[in-house]
């Protein structure tokens, strides 16, 4: 049986009028509905309204389009069993139907959508077209992806003018997806806004290699793929993917040509130049041992000659925007090692929210997208002695950084590069004797250095451990209840000393 009649409602419309031309050179019946009409008759080709089709108008502002028997019947009815209930009813087979819904997800996405606004984005007649045709793939084509248009054209072209039944149970099945997506974006969006509970649905994107160890399964849902591809290499693994999360988020916060080295979602050295190799011995001369197995990220193309200076050590992941075929030529000797790329898109899923499970449950945090504080430090200066302009913009930097590591956080920097990290202490002062032997392990000074501090001194001395090591500014959110104590030991040590009024905890 060959496809005699398509119906077309789309709210994307790339591609819509090169598949039409193609079905109508084949002899098939064109109907349509409002916009979509308008775009095939402006491309001079023949199409039917659906309300001349069925005798019935549009109505309420067109709310009710396509909600008739005619429709619903032609998609639903069975070819074997209904042929003559359907020809007594007149109700013509639709044997390809091509929806795609009305931008919900991106009209909600803007900051300032109302209510009212979001409602109207509420397909009805399209996720029902979508899911009657679906139900009755056996005998119908059903499209809701434009990306699938030259699929089903090939089909067509091999299969005398219909399409397999296989493509058609693909497609009904990714129509079932999408429409369960939407379904769920909307639920999202509505219990959001009255904060009442959380549901989401996300698809299988890929089962891992393993979990944080070899004995633990771990899978990963959602786009992904969307966001970072993988040119080479192992499996992703679970802690992988947390690596490349935690690295691109850093990266994203700077703008300068900027190269990071991670362990274990941990910056141990970030460096910012002219150019990937000078940020590259900036990043690399921080810490010379944790870098063995470890993450590199950059927001630049990652090029030839930076790929042989890379490549000397044992890497677990690569991250880059894009790889010259100089540095791809060097990698391809390393089977195992990760190539990843990272979209300029990547920087949307700053803004997701952070899902961590509970006990029985579920938090959902905003996400901790931006180094916060930095407009106008010059008015939140708290020391007598002013931070001369090379402080400020070594504190920028440091503030970016410490951002990223783990709390307790402490870090060392200049202007363009770490000097010294401590992670992960129970003790603020903890984390600054290891980052002050972090530096004296790689043969680093810290005369002149700033220090930042993710959340506040609590003490004065986290602060004067670092005068003593040779820092001679600070980076800090302020807000403890001694915070008096901590400005006046800043001041004894002719230290300067900003608040940024945010903290930057990651647990």
């Amino acid at each position: 049986m060959t496809i005699q009649r398509a119906l077309f409602s789309v709210s994307d419309k790339s591609g819509l009028v090169p598949f039409a031309e193609k079905l109508h050179q084949r002899g098939v019946e064109l109907l349509s509905t409002g916009g979509t009409a308008r775009a095939l008759r402006e491309a001079r080709l023949p199409v039917t309204d659906v309300s001349d089709y069925t005798g019935a108008p549009e109505l309420f502002e067109g709310r009710v389009k396509t909600l008739h028997p005619k429709v619903h019947g032609g998609l639903l009815f069975r070819r074997d069993e209904h042929s003559a209930q359907a020809s007594e009813h007149d109700i013509p087979p639709i044997d390809l139907l091509v929806v795609n819904l009305y931008p919900f997800e991106a009209t909600v996405e803007r900051d300032d959508v109302t209510l009212e606004e979001a409602i109207e984005q509420i397909d009805i007649g399209g996720p029902a077209l979508l899911r009657g045709a679906s139900k009755n793939y056996q005998d119908v084509t059903v499209i809701t992806d434009p990306a699938d248009y030259d699929r089903v054209l090939d089909e067509i072209e091999t299969h005398e003018g219909n399409t397999s039944l296989a493509l058609r149970e693909a497609l009904a099945i990714k129509v079932y997806q999408r429409t369960a997506a939407y379904d769920q974006a909307i639920s999202n969006w509505l219990v959001t806004r009255s904060n009442k509970s959380f549901t989401k649905s996300l698809p299988h994107a890929q089962d891992l290699r393993y979990g944080d160890n070899p004995h633990q399964k771990a899978t990963l849902y959602g786009n992904f793929s969307d966001y970072f591809t993988k040119l080479q290499g192992k499996d992703l693994s679970y802690t992988n993917v947390l690596d490349i999360e935690s690295a691109s988020a850093l990266i994203s916060e700077f703008d300068k040509p900027t190269l990071a080295i991670l362990k274990h979602t941990n910056p141990c050295g970030i460096g910012s130049a002219e150019d990937l190799v000078s940020a590259w011995e900036k990043a690399f001369a921080t810490d010379q041992q944790a870098p063995f197995g470890g993450v590199i990220v950059m927001n630049r193309p990652m090029t030839g000659a930076l790929a042989k200076i890379v490549g000397k050590i044992f890497t677990d992941v690569i991250i880059a925007p894009s790889y010259e075929e100089e540095a791809m030529a060097v990698f391809s000797k390393k089977k195992n090692l990760r190539l990843m790329t990272m979209a300029d898109r990547a920087r949307e899923c700053l803004d997701d929210p952070v899902i961590r499970s509970a006990p029985g449950g579920l938090m959902v945090m905003d996400n901790d997208a931006r180094a916060l504080g930095l407009e106008d430090l010059e008015a939140n200066i708290k020391t007598t002695r002013q931070p001369t302009e090379a402080e400020l913009e070594a504190m920028r930097f440091g503030w970016k950084v410490v951002k990223h590591v783990k709390s307790n956080a402490i870090v060392f920097t200049g202007s363009d590069r770490t000097l010294g990290i401590g992670a992960g202490q129970m003790s603020r002062v903890d984390s600054c004797r290891i980052a002050v032997w972090k530096a004296q392990e790689a043969g680093l000074s810290l005369d002149g250095s700033i220090v930042a501090s993710d959340a506040l001194f609590p003490f004065a001395d986290g602060l004067l451990a670092a005068a003593d090591a040779g820092a001679k500014a600070a980076i800090q959110p302020g807000g403890s209840i001694r915070d008096d104590e901590v400005i006046a030991a800043a001041n004894d040590r002719e230290m300067a000393m900003v608040f940024t009024g945010h903290r930057h905890f990651r647990h």
